[in-house]
């Protein structure tokens, strides 16, 4: 009887790093980039911790590569969720419901991108603000998208100008970044039912701009001068603020 050789099959590499990588997003977002430790990672992955910084070379790039796998994982997904030809509203549920599905589903991949990656400063902080900037272009197509169909519902209905379109994006996104981390913290909260709260959020507040009934400050709101982003710096804002205290003190 001819017996094996007693040769195992070579894993490819790029499943291995994959595997890696599945191990590491579990830990940082466990413990955090600065308490995981290689040794656990590598155990983890059931490999030895040199093939880690073989495959990863440094800590620092294992976790910037955990980063740009979970970003471009995240952004795929909503990207994918939005079929073009349904009207504006749907599109917007679509992504949304891509939203929080994954994040649902990747919990600990979200908190490396949002918890983790953002708070350790450099060159992980950028590497999140260029995934969120490509999540906010795309939103800001949807919303931008939604505007120009408005006019065409009929009279009263108002395209809006494209500075209040990019503040839009921002602010959904920025509220579903919220809206994220308390469903993950909040137990019973399913990702389509925080995307229905998000929608009914939001599109009430955008269906009513765009039928050309935007809310207004009352008139005789006079909580002193506008004031502008940008300009005149913090520091001299703060300067006159401060002044300004200190009169009506000594007054």
């Amino acid at each position: 009887m001819r017996m094996g050789t007693g040769k195992t099959r070579r894993m490819p590499r790029a499943v291995r790093e994959q595997q890696m990588l599945d191990a590491a997003v579990r830990i940082f977002g466990e413990r955090g980039y600065r308490a995981a430790s290689m040794d656990e990672i590598a155990e983890r992955a059931g490999v030895s911790k040199p093939l880690v910084y073989l495959y990863l070379n440094s800590k620092e790039d294992l976790f910037t590569a955990c980063i740009r796998r979970e970003a471009r994982a995240l952004t795929e997904a909503v990207r994918a969720g939005v079929r073009p030809g349904l009207p504006a509203d749907r599109r917007l549920w679509a992504g949304l419901r891509a939203f929080f599905t994954h994040t649902a589903r990747h919990p600990h991949g979200w908190k490396v991108l949002h918890l983790q990656a953002r708070t350790h400063g450099e060159p992980f902080a950028a590497e999140v603000a260029a995934m969120r900037q490509e999540i906010v272009a795309f939103v800001t197509q949807l919303i931008a998208a939604a505007a120009r169909e408005a006019p065409a519902r009929g009279p009263g209905c108002a395209a809006l100008p494209e500075r209040d379109v990019a503040g839009l994006a921002e602010a959904l996104v920025g509220a579903a970044e919220s809206l994220a981390d308390w469903a993950g913290g909040t137990e019973g909260v399913t990702a389509k039912q925080a995307a229905a709260t998000l929608m009914n959020f939001a599109w009430a507040g955008l269906g009513d701009l765009m039928a050309g009934r935007p809310w207004t400050p009352p008139r005789d709101d006079e909580d002193g001068p506008e004031v502008g982003y940008g300009h005149g710096g913090e520091d001299e804002g703060g300067e006159r603020v401060a002044q300004g205290a200190g009169a009506v003190r000594a007054g």
